[in-house]
């Protein structure tokens, strides 16, 4: 039993991590640099620690700059205020996702300039081999560590974490929380301490400037995990972090 709630605890939240760190804040919002050899380390790294669920980092940079530029508006890839349940929401999500991926919608150059591509290991990582072995090896592990039945009812989460991770900021980070900042959207800052999505779910912080790393930091309560690995990291010289002005609660422009 602990064998397996060890391995879905590390697969969660070493899968965030590199969706938040590497395919987020960096290829999205390019909130820190790398040399290019550093970043097809991580491209690597991603799809270890995403495994089946691996996200290309250019569909998923494109299509985040597309949710920013467009938020809760018709054209948002993925809007609580126009799909009706969370499902119908992946769903819009999944399709727009993969229709980018896989170069079927081109999008505005807006959307594409600066964001990592790496076609070949893309093809590789996101390909049905990659993503069945990836899948053997979790049944795998159940089938070794899996002591009484129900927590055989934790591996489907596996197959689908990734998706699971955007579904919990893109609908409930709209929908419920507080804000620090009036936006054009519902952007929330869904947790006051953010012990689950690793400072995903500080939203509204995000929405007011996207290319800040650190996703907290507004209030004394809002400590962003993802922030504190990238500070060391800058500090090892492994990526450099964009310089800019800060937020500070003198700024803000209505608390909640």
């Amino acid at each position: 039993m602990i064998v397996i709630f060890s391995f879905f605890i590390a697969h969660w939240y070493l899968s965030l991590f590199f969706q938040t760190f590497f395919l987020h804040r960096y290829a999205a919002h390019k909130a820190f640099t790398m040399n290019k050899t550093t970043e097809k380390v991580f491209f690597v790294l991603t799809w270890i620690f995403q495994g089946s669920n691996y996200l290309s980092p250019f569909g998923y940079g494109v299509m985040h700059r597309m949710h920013h530029a467009f938020a809760d508006t018709e054209d948002d890839p993925h809007s609580p205020m126009y799909d009706e349940t969370i499902w119908n929401m992946m769903w819009k999500t999944k399709t727009i996702y993969s229709s980018i991926a896989n170069k079927r919608l081109i999008p505005e150059k807006r959307f594409t300039e600066g964001v990592p591509q790496w076609e070949a290991f893309d093809k590789f990582a996101r390909s049905w081999p990659s993503r069945l072995f990836w899948g053997a090896l979790y049944v795998l592990v159940y089938w070794q560590f899996a002591t009484v039945w129900w927590l055989w009812l934790l591996l489907p989460i596996h197959f689908l974490m990734s998706p699971i991770h955007g579904a919990i900021i893109n609908w409930f980070a709209h929908k419920y929380g507080y804000r620090n900042f009036e936006v054009r959207d519902t952007s929330k800052n869904f947790l006051p301490l953010d012990f689950l999505m690793m400072g995903e779910s500080y939203h509204n912080n995000h929405h007011k400037n996207g290319s800040r790393a650190n996703f907290g930091g507004i209030r004394w309560h809002e400590i962003d995990p993802t922030y504190q690995v990238i500070k060391v990291l800058n500090k090892l010289g492994i990526i450099e972090i964009a310089k800019q002005k800060e937020l500070t609660l003198q700024n803000i422009q209505k608390a909640a």
